[in-house]
């Protein structure tokens, strides 16, 4: 249920939330996008431009407080992604470039013939720079794919590809156009025996529900912070022992030590300031003694008043006439899902749509939205994709059903 989340408490947290075009507020159902950010994001972000804006390493003043920071800002994120150590956060400009970068510093651990697998169901983000790699390396790569009817791994999607000579399976936790939540616990248990590393791309995922890297068992997962309510920066976690003996590309001043070695030259300081404050935003929305325990107890009650909400946005659509929910549409069901509801209707240009809502100051996207290989497997592509609404834990009830008034009205 959604009464008993403190809903307006968190959107007087969110300056966006509260403005408003020619007198019409804004509903903000873009979020697989990119999530609007709390003040807390703003406040650290202003604060580190003004009072600690120099690079790391010296004696002054400034610098020694950026040092302060930029450590801050590392073990939040392990607190985040439940990691044993900050030296395993690695941030970057985001998943898409920190993926390319990693592609190639485990390239070169790669040899020709050697096998990767894939997923049918992740963003390109996650598909392309392995493909890439593949491409340079003389890589074999073979395919995870999912059941259309169903929208999931069947149990032995992974068990079918796997062969002596597989290498790596990188793989999404939560789809960006099906909604989908991958059982990468499983998986990744059923790589590890193989001997198979681990790359989990977890940007979907990571605004919705509580990640565990140990729970998880995987060997690298990636997330962008502006996804989560933070500022545009990417952020890996990788395994202690792997990122050790994985080869850096990086200049030569740089040492070998950890994280370093994997953060090319000077970050945005004042971004790994705004994640800071977007963990601690997530944090402030749960009770424990200490921040780990926090994110527990916040992720409790969001996971419970976003599944109320999409199940009230997927309740009000499924039954307009030629309207397909790409996804998973049960109740029964709705952990397995994050409140990425994509879908289309016969005859119905996906982009006719979003420009109709736009109209209304509802803002969602259509298209693939960079989700080539689901879309291609449902047969979208050639028909314009999708159109995907996407909640965030600051939606309100009433803006769900705003939009579905708004769709049947467009659609009668």
């Amino acid at each position: 249920m959604t009464a008993n989340f403190p809903i307006d408490a968190v959107r007087s947290q969110f300056p966006a939330l509260a403005l408003t075009d020619a007198g019409r507020p804004r509903t903000y159902l873009d979020n697989p996008a990119g999530t609007q950010v709390p003040q807390r994001v703003i406040d650290r972000t202003l604060e580190a431009l003004v009072g600690k804006n120099a690079n790391l390493g010296g004696y002054f003043r400034t610098t020694v407080e950026a040092d302060a920071l930029v450590h801050d800002a590392h073990v939040a994120v392990a607190d985040l992604y439940g990691a044993s150590s900050a030296e395993e956060i690695v941030f970057g400009q985001n998943m898409t470039t920190l993926t390319l970068h990693m592609s190639r510093c485990l390239g070169r651990h790669l040899k020709a013939g050697d096998e990767i697998v894939l997923s049918r169901m992740d963003h390109d983000a996650n598909v392309a720079p392995w493909l890439l790699l593949a491409e340079d390396k003389g890589l074999t790569v073979r395919w995870m794919d999912f059941d259309p009817d169903t929208f999931e791994f069947p149990d032995d999607a992974l068990g079918k590809v796997l062969s002596p000579r597989t290498r790596l399976l990188a793989m999404g936790y939560a789809s960006n156009c099906t909604g989908t939540i991958n059982d990468v616990t499983r998986f990744c248990a059923e790589a590890r025996a193989a001997g198979v590393m681990t790359y989990i791309d977890a940007v979907q995922f990571a605004p919705h529900g509580l990640i565990d890297v140990a729970a998880i068992g995987c060997d690298f997962l990636v997330s962008s912070a502006y996804k989560w309510f933070g500022p545009h920066m990417g952020i890996l976690w990788g395994k202690r022992e792997r990122l050790r003996d994985t080869f850096g590309y990086k200049v030569r001043p740089v040492g070998e030590d950890l994280p370093h070695k994997f953060e090319t030259g000077t970050l945005s300081h004042e971004g790994m300031a705004g994640c800071l404050g977007a963990v601690e935003y997530l944090a402030s929305l749960g009770k424990g003694d200490d921040r780990r325990t926090q994110l527990v107890s916040a992720w409790q009650k969001m996971e419970l008043y976003e599944q109320a909400l999409t199940q009230q946005l997927i309740d009000g659509i499924v039954g307009l006439k030629g309207l397909k929910v790409r996804g998973i549409t049960s109740a029964n069901a709705k952990h397995r899902r994050v409140p990425t509801v994509s879908f289309t209707v016969d005859g119905v240009d996906p982009a006719h749509l979003a420009r109709h809502f736009a109209g209304e100051n509802m803002f969602v996207w259509s298209g693939h939205n960079y989700a080539i290989e689901p879309v291609t497997r449902m047969g979208l592509m050639d028909k314009g994709g999708v159109l995907r609404v996407g909640l965030a834990h600051y939606n309100t009830p009433a803006e769900v059903d705003r939009f579905i008034s708004s769709l049947k009205a467009t659609l009668n």
